[in-house]
């Protein structure tokens, strides 16, 4: 493995520890606009990730197929969909803002369960920047370094606000900030983990790399869909988290196509 892919696993991690670094520097705890919005901003760059770096290349992939490209895409995402489901029944979490658990009960602290809930979300993100290196390793076509690199930034600066999200609100709870910032940035880790483990099982998974790319796609879409946009859309209407959703979503796929 090169040294620029190493880089390219742990830029997402970076974007999540920059984030969770600001409750050094903000005293008060986010708003309700400004959270919506960084949710909304979060959601838009995974929508068109899923899109640009995982799902067309998956399709590009399968051309030989004729009209039937999509259906590994088709498969994998629905896969990667059920996947999600079943974490998020398994694992114990409490999303912000939420005062009732989900997954299996567990005595745990709340703040411990808030960590996993990003924890969570950060699972197929990590999947998602490995996939990609691994096929980029593998010699595919239809993913370039460029590409690769322009998913790790994407996702990078999405954690950013995410590391933010986490890390303030505990702090708000009473952790102090340093525990704050250090379980803020340990959410993120699970990302170049996943990465990594996904890189030396390349080797294996290549032949089915279409149905991992939309495997990670439809695991990120059912992150977005059942908890970011309820996210961007809690409480009072506003069109904060809305305009940040496309700002992401241009963002990302601009990144994608100028980089490819």
């Amino acid at each position: 493995m090169d040294r620029e892919t190493i880089i390219g696993l742990l830029i997402p991690f970076l974007g999540t520890t920059a984030g969770a670094a600001c409750v050094f520097f903000m005293k008060n705890k986010l708003s309700d606009e400004v959270e919506k919005a960084l949710s909304g901003f979060a959601a838009g760059v995974m929508v068109a990730a899923s899109i640009w770096s995982l799902i067309i290349p998956a399709m590009e992939q399968c051309e030989d197929m004729g009209k039937l490209s999509f259906l590994p895409a088709f498969i994998g995402f629905w896969i990667g969909v059920l996947f999600l489901l079943v974490l998020d029944h398994i694992i114990p979490h409490l999303h912000i803002h939420s005062d009732h658990p989900e997954g299996l009960s567990a005595k745990l602290a709340r703040t411990t369960m808030m960590v996993l809930a990003v924890t969570l979300h950060n699972i197929p993100e990590g999947m998602a920047v490995g996939v990609v290196y691994a096929g980029f390793l593998a010699g595919s076509s239809s993913i370039s370094a460029s590409a690769a690199l322009a998913l790790a930034l994407g996702i990078a600066i999405q954690n950013f606000p995410e590391g933010a999200i986490i890390s303030m609100p505990l702090h708000a709870e009473g952790k102090s900030k340093r525990s704050s910032f250090f379980l803020g940035a340990l959410s993120g880790v699970v990302e170049p983990i996943g990465s990594l483990l996904t890189i030396f099982a390349s080797s294996l998974l290549v032949p089915y790399m279409p149905y991992l790319l939309s495997f990670a796609a439809g695991a990120m879409m059912y992150v977005v869909v059942e908890e970011l946009v309820p996210e961007m859309a809690n409480g009072e209407h506003s069109h904060a988290g809305v305009l940040l959703f496309t700002v992401g979503f241009t963002l990302m796929m601009a990144l994608d196509v100028a980089l490819s």
